[in-house]
Order: C-alpha cells, then structure tokens, then sequence
C-alpha cells in the first residue's frame, strides 16, 4: 500500500531503537509503506536536572508528541505506555495499538557485580521513579536511593564511574537496546511490582485515522491489551502520575488474570497492597472495569505495611 506515514518519537536511542524496529516489521507486513520521522523534544528531555516528581504535571514524556498528532504534523506516535498518563490529551487521539510486551520486570545493574542483597549498608542505588524508591526502600532499608535522571547510557554509565553503586531499570529498555549482558539481576515482580504498562509500547494516532488503525492492526496483541488496560484501569482511579508511588502488574494465569498493584503517598509513607485475580476479560473495558474496581479498593484501603 503506498502511503507515507509520519511518526512522532523522542530523540533518544531508546526511543528511536523502539520506533524503528516496530516500523520495520509494519512495512514488512505492509510492503510499499513510506515512514518519515519526526524527533520531538518533550518536558521530561529538557528538564534533566530536576527529578520527575519535581517537575509536576502529568504526560512529562508524551505531551509535545500528542501535539505533533492534533496538529497533523505526525500520523502516528510510539510511546514507552508506562510514559502515557490514563487519560489521552484529547478524545480525537487513541492508543490504536498495542504489540506483544517485553518482560514488564526492572533490573539492577550494580558496580561490582553483585546483587541488591549483597551490597553493602550506604551504597547508593540510583532511579528516578519514585514507585522503585518506595519498595526498595521497604525491601532494603541500609540502601540508600538516591534520585538518578539520564537515558540508559547516562544512568550506566553513573553506575560505571561511581556516581552511583547500583542503577534501577527497565528490563524492556535493555532488551531493546542489546544491553541485557549489563544486568546483575533482574527483580521479582512481587519484590518490586513494576509500573502500569510497563515493557509495553502503545501506538497512538487520531480517532479519525481509519486507514491507519487498519495498518496498524496486525502488529497488535490481544493479551497485552487485556493486561495493560487492567493496569491502566488502576492507574486512573488512583490518578496516578510520576507524582505518585504507584504500580500495577497484571499477568495471565491459564483462564485468570492475576494483579498485584502498590500505592503509597508522595512521600512514600503508607504504603498499601493490593492482589486481586478474576476470569481473563473478554475485552479491553471489562480490563479496564475490573482495574479500576482494584485501584479504587487500593485508594482507599488495599493492605497496609
């Protein structure tokens, strides 16, 4: 089909590395398609020096894309879903797609190559999300966390040169970028519950976009669908932002869909749980239905520690 598509993404290797396999294999499926890109430079890109919570406002990594999208000036965006608040900037815009998630778990990269446990009382482990600073520092309380902001190479190299002794990061990130060889250890989920839509990228374009969503159709994944919008469900009912110490993790267990989720306050005090598990939904609202249900339980009360 020849068509030319614009696609909005940020300027980082990551991001870039993302967008571009996920491109590759839609003009695979779709031989003749004409992408261009479109670099944006986003909130969160030009302000380095202050930590996410800091900085306020929801959307710190998408906002500038989804005006590239209302203003035509792009057809189609690639985000990390994590970075994507639960409500879209506008009701033209939709999350048209979402393709088969990588592994939704963090990772530690430490400087001396042993694990979390093993390090000693003091040493310093870096990350910019307050959701891994809340439950590691239940977990491991001699730590200390200390706010780290950067692309993948900048937090590495952190770790490499002694700014810091450990780094917290996305498994996904790694994998897309053929650096999992730089992980120490990779979390348990029920250790660090990851953040919602985490490992996954959502494709966003505008409502109206008919020919698009068509396109976009066969790179998407049912199941990662389901779980994501189970998460995002939990995300909204607590309106959750990088402000908030939140996370949500749904899994598929044969016919049931299992889901841990966490919320504490900004500063990280009362701390609350909750796991919850029902039928696999038949669809992306009943996901979200039950999602919303637990982040409302979780808002309110979940199981304190």
């Amino acid at each position: 089909m020849a068509r030319k598509i614009v696609v909005a993404t940020r300027k980082s290797a990551l991001a870039l590395a993302q967008t571009r396999a996920l491109m590759a294999e839609l003009v695979r499926v779709h031989p003749g398609l004409e992408i261009e890109e479109l670099h944006v430079t986003t909130t969160g890109d030009k302000i380095q020096d202050r930590a996410l919570n800091a900085i306020g406002g929801k959307g710190l990594f998408v906002k500038e894309i989804e005006e590239a999208l209302l203003d035509r000036r792009a057809d189609l965006a690639v985000h990390s879903l994590k970075d994507v608040p639960a409500e879209l900037a506008s009701p033209s815009l939709v999350i048209g797609c979402t393709p088969r998630r990588e592994d939704p778990r963090d990772v530690v990269v430490t400087r001396d190559g042993r694990p979390l446990a093993a390090q000693a009382a003091g040493s310093k482990v870096g990350t910019s999300s307050l959701r891994r600073s809340v439950q590691l520092k239940l977990a491991f309380p001699a730590l200390e966390i200390v706010p780290m902001r950067g692309n993948v190479d900048t937090r590495l190299r952190k770790v490499a040169d002694g700014t810091v002794d450990v780094a917290v990061l996305a498994r996904a990130g790694l994998t897309r970028l053929g650096l999992l060889d730089k992980v120490t250890e990779t979390l348990d989920p029920e250790l660090c519950i990851p953040a919602a839509g985490q490992g996954a990228l959502a494709l966003e374009h505008r409502v109206d976009d008919r020919e698009l969503a068509e396109l976009l159709a066969p790179l998407a994944d049912g199941d990662t669908a389901i779980a994501v919008a189970v998460e995002r469900g939990v995300l909204s009912a607590v309106e959750g932002s990088c402000q908030i110490p939140v996370a949500a993790h749904a899994r598929r267990a044969g016919n049931e869909l299992v889901l841990a989720s966490l919320l504490a306050e900004p500063d990280g005090s009362n701390v609350r749980r909750k796991s919850a598990r029902t039928t696999w939904p038949a669809n992306e609202a009943e996901a979200r239905r039950f999602g919303v249900e637990v982040g409302n339980a979780l808002r309110v009360g979940g199981q304190t520690r």
